[in-house]
């Protein structure tokens, strides 16, 4: 009997080291307390700052917002709500710590809109995480160590509008939520700035709507210099995009070298790199009877657009017309389609904004167009043709003159027979050469003829009968002449090419 009080005492120190209630703890899974760890007000509880270690239990089902900010629950398991909160929409879990993300823990808040991950130990985001959330809108996780990120962790998020994953360890650009226009047709802030980025796709963000644009905030990573960044980021400026406006000073980049030396981007084109000056892109090009479509790309998406035209008409009155999506289709086109396009862009009473597109239309059909080119390559490959065919004849034509060895006196005879004006010679007798014996002239002798082979008929060489008799002092005239001629034909078929 006198040993029982021993046994007592270490019995009831044992049950008091096991009890699971201390000072300043919250019991896992303890009833919601409204009157000392939280404040219930309406449908709207908040317990930020109680010192929480998990998610109070038994939370009723009218709750639209609940805030447990500012605790150390470092874990969010499955079931942390057994009940469907179907009016939740709104759950704050920043500053906790937390460090894991059941793959089910948002199977019960199926409609939250809004939901705040930011500042704490994330690391990474597995697929599908956030599938059920079909209707959320908002989701802050910056402030946290990712590292990697699923390309189908936002798979299930359709109507995902703002996405805040700044000053974390992020080196991949999440170009899929940009692009995939299915998944997340709605986004309109993306915001990836001071993580460790250092490849972005110029050529996708360039083809990026203004309103996408306008809330994609990439500054304060470590992109590599290029004038293609360089270009991106000037025409986001010109155009005035909050992204590149508000944040210009964080634009930086990393010059290629050991130096790894940062400097300004939007300065590229000045010091670092020959890059060229960029416009904004406001011009459209075009060949009558073609259809144009004009677009207003304005910085806002649900804006209402009214074009006004050049010549000051209403649309309805020309060969235009507006879209359903806010842009203006022209066609078929006219030379007086020509001019400056204004588009006024308005939502409600807060924003106003004016855009300008120059159209210039060509004085032709895109078809006259190709076929000026066709008869063009034509005329050109005829010139080309031409011009062998005179190489040939003047280098590969064999010569044929009375001078040329190899030649013969019936091919002499064809060449000469060629000419308009054919010359006989003196030691050649030909059955078309007459020899005439008379006196004349001053002493007996025979006198020599000159027969001319002529195309005109032979009454016209005869005058009364008789054919003209050469005095000696034409004779010497005419063999000088013919000398002289024969001379010419070995001079024409010599060696030498005969350039025309």
């Amino acid at each position: 009997m006198g040993g029982s009080p021993l046994v007592f005492l270490p019995l009831t120190l044992t049950l008091l080291l096991l009890s699971p209630t201390r000072a300043g703890a919250q019991p896992k899974g303890s009833p919601l307390d409204c009157q000392k760890t939280c404040v219930c007000a309406s449908n709207i509880i908040s317990c930020s700052k109680a010192g929480l270690k998990s998610v109070p239990a038994a939370l009723p089902g009218y709750t639209a917002v609940l805030d447990l900010s500012y605790n150390n629950i470092s874990r969010l398991r499955a079931e942390w709500t057994p009940v469907n909160l179907g009016d939740l929409h709104s759950l704050l879990l920043s500053h906790n710590g937390l460090h894991f993300l059941s793959s089910e823990a948002f199977a019960h808040v199926t409609h939250l809109r809004h939901l705040d991950l930011s500042s704490n130990g994330l690391v990474q985001l597995d697929e599908g995480i956030f599938e059920p959330l079909e209707q959320l809108e908002s989701l802050l996780l910056y402030d946290n160590a990712i590292t990697q990120i699923d390309r189908a962790a936002f798979s299930g998020l359709v109507s995902l509008r703002k996405l805040y994953l700044s000053r974390n360890l992020v080196s991949r650009f999440p170009l899929e939520l940009v692009k995939e226009r299915t998944r997340s047709g709605t986004l309109a802030v993306l915001d990836v700035s001071s993580n460790r980025i250092k490849l972005l796709p110029p050529a996708e963000l360039s083809l990026l709507p203004a309103w996408v644009a306008d809330g994609l905030y990439l500054h304060d990573n470590p992109l590599p210099c290029s004038c293609q960044l360089y270009n991106t980021l000037a025409r986001w400026q010109l155009k005035g995009l909050s992204s590149v406006v508000d944040f210009a000073p964080g634009h930086t980049c990393v010059l290629p070298g050991a130096a790894k030396l940062k400097v300004a981007t939007l300065e590229l084109n000045k010091a670092h790199l020959n890059c060229s000056e960029v416009g904004v892109d406001g011009e459209e090009e075009a060949y009558l009877e073609q259809y144009l479509v004009l677009d207003c790309d304005s910085r806002r998406k649900d804006t209402v657009k009214t074009w006004t035209l050049p010549n000051g008409l209403p649309v309805s009155n020309t060969n235009a017309m507006v879209t359903p999506d806010g842009r203006l289709q022209i066609g078929p086109l006219k030379a007086e389609d020509s001019g400056v396009y204004t588009c006024n862009v308005t939502a409600g009473d807060s924003f106003e904004e004016t855009l300008y597109v120059t159209v210039v239309v060509f004085n032709s059909t895109a078809r006259g167009g190709l076929e000026n080119m066709k008869t063009a390559y034509t005329t050109l490959v005829a010139c080309l043709v031409s011009l062998v065919m005179v190489l040939v004849y003047l280098y590969l034509t064999p010569c044929r003159c009375a001078h040329c060895p190899g030649q013969g006196s019936e091919k002499e005879e064809d060449s000469l027979r060629s000419s308009t004006v054919s010359i006989s010679h003196d030691d050649h007798d030909h059955d078309d050469h007459a020899g005439v014996e008379g006196g004349g002239g001053g002493g007996g002798g025979n006198a020599q003829y000159r027969h001319v082979a002529s195309t005109e008929p032979k009454e016209q060489l005869e005058q009364n009968g008789r054919l003209d008799v050469i005095s000696e002092k034409d004779e010497e005239a005419a063999q000088g002449d013919q000398r002289q001629r024969r001379s010419d034909v070995s001079s024409v078929c010599s060696d030498t090419p005969m350039m025309l």
